[in-house]
């Protein structure tokens, strides 16, 4: 069973919060000019599975700020009219306090929650969309408020703090390869080719995003003129090189890499986890796509013809 992760900062609403607030863990990662991080601040959505032990592909949420339901009339006007717990405020600003305390008051007997709006601080817009947001929403039962938390929403959550593993580019030929020679390639250290990461509102829903190694993409690092891509045959995770197999996955260069920047083919495998989502809406998230690079030299074999 995997640990239980929460990915919960230890903010709090303003005259108490609604929840004790949980651990601080942030997951981030960044590839290609994408980054992203998840930082969930004033939330009470717990986060299990894979997101340590691997790679973020920079997945960012379309929205990073939303409500999350809380608690019913009755409990938040004991909570929020709490004088101990609201001291402060209400030394500060009797008249105020009190005029803050009367809209709990007015719902008193009503059927429904209170929703507090969450946000995740590891993206740049998430303090402003939250800021834009209500303090507190009351919600009839079996409703839910504009920005209110959706299972789309909270399997975005997942599928930004999922992690998958980056492996390590190996090449037979190793150290050095030549022109027409080919060169076979694989990822080593994958290790487990399943990932998950479920989200949790608890008491109202679960998201779970599952992501499953299907194949690598090589880049030579140079156009075709150059050198010849096989990938037909590498499976999840490349083909180890064996003496007598043949030749589906990997490179042959058909030039030297003397005249290239450091005299060398900067090689790229990209692993492509397709992911499936369960445990609500049908959804469909593009697969997570992982890079390790490599350089690879390749020298030319000179030979001389005698006469």
């Amino acid at each position: 069973m995997k640990p239980l992760i929460a990915v919960v900062a230890a903010g709090s609403l303003l005259f108490g919060a609604l929840d004790p607030p949980n651990e601080d863990v942030r997951v981030g990662g960044s590839q290609k000019d994408r980054t992203s991080e998840v930082v969930l601040e004033h939330s009470k959505i717990t986060i299990t599975g894979d997101v340590r032990n691997g790679r973020n592909d920079g997945y960012q949420m379309r929205s990073p700020c939303w409500y999350e339901p809380g608690l019913d009339a009755e409990k938040m006007f004991e909570q929020m009219s709490d004088p101990v717990a609201n001291r402060g405020r209400a030394q500060t600003d009797e008249e105020g306090f009190r005029a803050f305390i009367q809209q709990f008051k007015d719902k008193l007997g009503q059927p429904g929650l209170w929703w507090s709006p969450a946000y995740n601080s590891g993206d740049r817009r998430g303090a402003a969309c939250w800021a834009g947001l209500e303090q507190f929403v009351f919600v009839p039962p079996g409703e839910t408020p504009p920005s209110g938390i959706t299972f789309q929403e909270l399997a975005e959550i997942a599928r930004a703090a999922l992690t998958v593993p980056e492996g390590k580019v190996e090449l037979n030929p190793d150290a050095k390869s030549y022109v027409n020679l080919p060169t076979f390639v694989w990822l080593e250290g994958v290790g487990d080719t399943t990932r998950s990461v479920t989200a949790t509102l608890p008491g109202v829903m679960s998201a779970t995003v599952t992501a499953t190694l299907s194949d690598i993409r090589i880049d030579a690092g140079t156009g075709s003129d150059r050198a010849e891509v096989r990938e037909d045959g590498c499976g999840a995770a490349g083909r180890p090189y064996a003496r007598g197999a043949e030749f589906t996955c990997g490179v042959r260069y058909l030039r030297a890499s003397i005249d290239r920047p450091r005299e060398v083919y900067e090689l790229t495998v990209t692993s492509v986890w397709p992911v499936t989502v369960t445990g609500g809406a049908d959804i469909q998230f593009d697969p997570v796509q992982v890079e390790a690079t490599r350089d690879v030299p390749v020298g030319e074999v000179q030979s001389n013809v005698r006469p």
